[in-house]
């Protein structure tokens, strides 16, 4: 029986789900790409999907009052996009309810090569930040629709934002989740130490180490980061001025901090 435009369009989206691309609708159909791409180039036009990059395709809501709004769930074209890639920074601290901050961009950890630090998507931004595969660890699987999408875990979070900052929103913001992570069931300072120790950022004890005083945590901790910091003095945030210098953990940290 021969198919209807619409039982086609139909049959790509429970097949393809939340992205289709030219491969999954050639395979739906059983025709060849150059067929499935003029399909999808139609249904454009006609207003059923919305393109996201060449040869990928979100389909639009009913509900949806422009193609501008078609991407509820933004995270669902990370893994076509940017993989080999994991949510991190201020949107993990998000996901984690390390925050209740609100940050309009998605923070993206990628180890593809030859992207640029922004992309927009639908007008989404994302943020990207580029690392390297061997540093792609402690994550965990979050599953959106038929999407499945790295977020780092909450411990993997926090160091991340530690090793650099302005990814978790400023140094205030991260001190704000380090005292939620504090609070939180699923802390596991041994879990986050092993991470600070494999990441191998020296400036990741140093900021650990003074926030931590700040809250008076335990000695054991405290020590643990004063036994392990490298030579030289890091700065709480990059981002600030930093010129008073705390020798106990060689921090130049803004005045107000001292």
């Amino acid at each position: 029986m021969k198919l209807s435009g619409r039982d086609k369009l139909a049959l790509v989206l429970s097949q393809c789900g939340e992205l289709v691309n030219v491969g999954g609708a050639a395979v739906a159909l059983g025709t060849s790409r150059k067929a499935a791409a003029k399909l999808l180039w139609r249904w454009t036009r006609q207003g059923w999907l919305t393109r996201l990059r060449r040869g990928l395709y979100a389909p639009v809501p009913l509900e949806a009052l422009s193609q501008s709004q078609v991407l509820a769930q933004p995270w669902v074209v990370i893994p076509e996009l940017f993989d080999p890639a994991y949510v991190g920074g201020w949107s993990a601290a998000e996901h984690w309810d390390l925050t209740e901050q609100m940050f309009r961009g998605v923070m993206v950890f990628t180890a593809r090569a030859g992207l640029p630090t922004e992309v927009a998507v639908q007008g989404i931004p994302f943020v990207l930040k580029r690392t390297q595969p061997q540093r792609m660890f402690g994550l965990s699987p979050v599953w959106h629709g038929r999407a499945r999408v790295n977020v780092s875990d909450i411990h993997r979070t926090l160091v991340d934002i530690l090793a650099e900052p302005r990814l978790g929103g400023g140094i205030r913001h991260v001190q704000d989740c380090l005292t939620n992570y504090q609070l939180a069931d699923q802390r596991n300072w041994s879990r986050l130490l092993n991470y600070v120790a494999r990441l191998g950022n020296g400036a990741v004890y140093k900021r650990l180490g003074f926030l931590l005083e700040r809250q008076e945590a335990t000695e054991t901790l405290l020590d643990h980061c004063a036994s392990r910091l490298t030579a030289g003095n890091a700065k709480l945030d990059p981002n600030l001025p930093c010129p008073r210098l705390v020798k106990r953990w060689r921090l130049w940290v803004p005045t107000t901090w001292v």
